[in-house]
């Protein structure tokens, strides 16, 4: 018996063995229902500060009076990215109508994808793809994937704003994605490959600003839509690293109506751990002394019919654990009803434990 017994159970690990490999490796069924098995059962160590926080006084932090100080930082940022006067009127390099890509072949109400490359000083390029739905409700959203790789990995948000009619022009974060990762020969140093956002500060000059590959590509997009789409409005929804472009390039354009940030950034004095730190982008000093993070909120949801919505995941793993955003929700308002036009809130999402855009984070864009 245990010769016939034994061989089988041989047989049966190697196969299980095998196939879980398989499922590992290339994520098929059922990958993803026992990684959200592991996430609810696995032990939350998140670090959290939920202690009470005082409403913090921002009269020293906000230098902005008035709508003429708003244009006045829009300005300064400009020159300080593109070492120009306004925002590049500068169009896709590249356009692909009709590109076909497999992995997403399988969406819902999707009419075509148009591909779109933005080529940058010293070889960079952005990728991007414009998901246009059959049935629309002539709005658009910009969503923008975060480090976490590229957009491909937000095609579960992709899909839910295409059933509600929206097209979606999706983003990766330089250097990710589909996005390239050249080698650029520096001087006395030879040549080196870039793949990381903190190398990139070694391409700065007088005349150029790396902090540009962060967003022309979004300048360049919304400057072929304009072109060639007649949308009734624009909204910007990014998750982690998309979150913070999603907080600071609605500040420069104001063609962006509603924008939503989804663990994207907090004010550098309040960040307390190092997964808060982020990439060089979250905290140079040059950049943020023009504007500071509490003025970059205040000018994303400053205009008539304009918002910006901050969401932090109470339990995220990864950054901006908690609740201390809440302590300056108040005063950007009340500095927002001074200056008379503008929307501003911040939401806690405490439906999860992940890194993510939740489902409960869907329905509110969708229904806003």
């Amino acid at each position: 018996m245990n010769r016939i017994v034994v061989p089988l159970l041989l047989f049966s690990f190697v196969i299980f063995f095998f196939f879980g490999l398989f499922v590992g490796i290339y994520k098929f069924f059922p990958y993803h229902e026992l990684d959200e098995l592991k996430t609810q059962l696995e032990p939350k160590n998140i670090k959290l500060d939920n202690k009470t926080h005082d409403t913090l006084n921002l009269s020293d932090m906000i230098s902005i009076q008035d709508k003429n100080d708003i244009i006045q930082k829009r300005y300064q940022l400009t020159q300080f990215i593109w070492n120009s006067d306004e925002i590049p009127k500068k169009l896709p390099d590249i356009v692909e109508n009709n590109f076909y890509d497999e992995r997403f072949d399988d969406l819902s109400n999707l009419k075509h994808i148009d591909k779109l490359i933005i080529e940058m000083e010293y070889g960079v390029s952005s990728t991007v793809y414009m998901f246009v739905p059959e049935t629309n409700n002539g709005k658009l959203i910009l969503y923008h994937q975060g480090h976490s790789g590229g957009f491909i990995n937000g095609k579960y948000i992709i899909q839910k704003f295409l059933n509600n009619g929206f097209s979606v022009a999706a983003f990766s974060m330089p250097l990710l994605g589909l996005n390239n990762q050249p080698i650029v020969e520096i001087e006395k140093i030879g040549p080196v490959k870039f793949f990381k956002h903190d190398q990139l500060i070694h391409l700065e000059n007088n005349n150029f600003s790396s902090m540009s590959y962060f967003f022309t590509p979004l300048a360049a997009t919304l400057n072929y839509i304009d072109k060639n789409y007649s949308f009734d409005e624009y909204t910007m929804v990014g998750i982690s690293g998309g979150g913070w472009a999603s907080t600071v390039y609605p500040a420069l354009d104001t063609r962006i109506s509603k924008s939503f940030a989804v663990a994207g950034s907090l004010p550098l004095s309040l960040r307390n751990t190092s997964n808060d730190v982020g990439d060089y982008e979250q905290y140079r000093l040059d950049f943020y002394s023009i504007a500071n993070y509490f003025e970059l909120y205040l000018m994303s949801a400053y205009g008539e019919t304009r918002e910006f919505i901050q969401i932090f995941n109470k339990y995220d793993p990864c950054c901006f654990a908690g609740n201390i955003s809440i302590s300056y929700a108040d005063s950007i308002k009340d500095r927002l009803s001074e200056l008379g036009t503008g929307n501003f809130e911040v939401i806690i999402d405490d439906t999860h434990y992940e890194h993510k855009i939740s489902d409960t984070v869907i329905e509110l864009i969708l229904n806003n």
